[in-house]
């Protein structure tokens, strides 16, 4: 499985970024992917979960960040979406999606992660 995510770079304080993260495969079909996640990891800080959408819709964010992101899927594009409003510069830290649990022509697979992407808020 390959997670790949996109959309990162640098903004102003009180900007706005849209992370992107898809999943796809060198062979085979996915079928479903299940909850859907968001995490993050400043330098020198542990990584922890921003938001999360299940299959259903439903969604949970950090309250960190609640009232200001947004987390949402595209089941046909394989793809979660963050849009970020109103960043901070506390925001600043590598960005890492996460696939719980992907079915596929090829079999499951669990706990699948991109590679992270960065993203920096400028004062």
């Amino acid at each position: 499985v390959q997670v790949e995510e996109s959309g990162g770079g640098l903004v102003q304080s009180g900007g706005s970024l849209r992370l992107s993260c898809a999943a796809s495969l060198s062979s085979g079909v996915i079928f479903s992917i299940g909850d859907m996640r968001w995490y993050r990891q400043a330098p020198g800080k542990q990584r922890d979960e921003v938001a999360m959408i299940a299959s259903n819709g439903d969604s949970i964010y950090a309250a960190s960040v609640k009232g200001r992101f947004v987390i949402s899927r595209d089941n046909a594009k394989k793809t979660v979406y963050l849009q970020m409003n109103n960043l901070k510069t506390e925001d600043t830290a590598v960005y890492y999606c996460k696939f719980d649990r992907l079915v596929s022509s090829r079999g499951p697979r669990y706990d699948s992660w991109g590679q992270g992407i960065q993203v920096t808020v400028s004062s």
